[in-house]
């Protein structure tokens, strides 16, 4: 594991930015990454999957992208649904700069890119509810780690949302879903296809 990937670090420089095309969920995406953000180089097959395969959005709402990396979730569930409103979440100023930058420059007017302990602190001093959260969150960073980050940000969901998750099956998807239903959320598998699970979670 690469930690800057998962820690902070400045916002990327224009050295470090190259354009790279995405095309998914019918939406044809140019998109700047960077070396020092998670899959810097193209869209990760994990992602991929989690695009293909999760069910249409709602017209509108509020939608979180958990784990943002340079934005393309947060991108692509802004144009599918332009009058939802759309977190995009990092730790990795780096990668909260791209999304943004990603976003605007794609056309997706509803995204806002934030800080992951700020966006924290918003959303439960506004007592903000996700009606959709997609993620492919950082399995690598630990187990503990990501049980904290999934426990705070599932807890954010609406009593009538849904999350989204995809993990690779021999890095734990299937001891995920067990431990989610164990700390009272309604987890279950999906889909699954080229290794990845892509697994649903509920509010109790």
């Amino acid at each position: 594991m690469d930690e800057q990937y998962f820690t902070d670090s400045s916002p990327a420089s224009a050295e470090e930015i190259r354009t790279i095309e995405v095309s998914a969920r019918g939406f044809d995406l140019s998109m700047r990454v960077s070396s020092r953000v998670f899959s810097g180089s193209k869209l990760d097959l994990g992602t991929r999957q989690l695009l293909e395969i999760a069910p249409d959005l709602p017209e509108d709402g509020t939608f979180l992208d958990l784990g943002c990396g340079w934005g393309p979730i947060a991108t692509i569930m802004s144009l599918e649904s332009p009058n939802a409103d759309v977190w995009a979440v990092d730790v990795n100023s780096r990668a909260v700069d791209l999304t943004q930058r990603n976003a605007q420059s794609n056309g997706a007017k509803g995204v806002r890119a934030l800080k992951a302990e700020e966006a924290l602190t918003s959303s439960q001093e506004s007592d903000t509810r996700f009606d959709v959260i997609w993620s492919n969150p950082p399995v690598r960073v630990g187990k503990d780690a990501m049980h904290e980050m999934l426990l705070a940000w599932l807890g954010r969901l609406a009593p009538t949302g849904v999350a989204y998750l995809v993990v690779q099956r021999n890095l734990g998807a299937d001891s995920l879903i067990t431990w989610l239903n164990g700390q009272g959320f309604q987890a279950s598998k999906y889909a699954s296809k080229k290794g990845f699970r892509i697994i649903e979670v509920r509010s109790a």
